[in-house]
């Protein structure tokens, strides 16, 4: 099953330019076999993620993406926002609790800047900073493919999660129509609903999955 696990529509997510709609059609049409709602520190409820899915026989499945002090992570499980999520600890608590699952959204940001990179031996010392980063041990993977990253941001996320030996996830990240469809998490077992899909997130059955090169990417 092929699953975007970061999308964004507007206006739960202000910086967007497509509705709810235009994405899950969009998506549908594809090829895909579902997509997560992951607007910025907002929830959707169970009613509206019923009533979407319903209304495009399409598996939806609500997350959120979380603003914290240490970068975004995509959160599934939680139903509302809480004062203190932008802590990593507060959020890891408020998961753990609800069992749910944290993955960490595009981990190059403020960890990989490509100009330094390019000269001898800066970005060993990125990945190795990253790497001992105690945020991405709080999560239960990391967005080794982000839609909208460059190829050399994807490729440092990659080199990362590899070396974290952690699971890695892809998701499009998509704010408009046209960023919808270029990757997505392939999972080797079915989805149909919010606990399956953490249910499958902890135990890792997955990988990440470039649409554009129709091939699975080596960390």
């Amino acid at each position: 099953m092929l699953i975007d696990l970061h999308t964004h529509s507007y206006p739960n997510s202000d910086d967007s330019f497509m509705s709810v709609d235009e994405l899950i059609e969009g998506s549908k049409s594809l090829g895909l076999d579902g997509i997560c709602l992951t607007d910025h520190d907002v929830f959707w409820t169970d009613e509206q993620i019923r009533d979407l899915s319903s209304k495009h026989d399409f598996l939806v499945i609500p997350g959120c993406e979380i603003n914290t002090e240490a970068g975004h992570v995509l959160v599934f499980g939680l139903s509302q926002y809480q004062f203190g999520m932008h802590r990593p600890e507060f959020l890891q608590a408020s998961v753990d609790k609800a069992e749910g699952v944290m993955i960490a959204a595009h981990p190059y940001r403020r960890r990989f800047l490509e100009e330094p990179a390019e000269r001898p031996g800066v970005r060993e010392e990125m990945l190795e900073r990253a790497r001992g980063d105690e945020f991405f041990q709080m999560c239960q993977g990391i967005e080794a493919l982000n839609g909208r990253g460059l190829a050399i941001q994807n490729e440092f996320s990659l080199e990362l999660g590899g070396m974290l030996s952690t699971n890695m996830t892809a998701g499009s990240d998509a704010h408009k129509v046209e960023q919808i469809g270029t990757v997505a998490t392939e999972f080797k077992r079915p989805v149909s609903c919010l606990k399956d899909l953490i249910t499958e997130l902890r135990e890792g059955r997955y990988h990440p999955v470039d649409l554009r090169q129709k091939a699975v990417p080596n960390a």
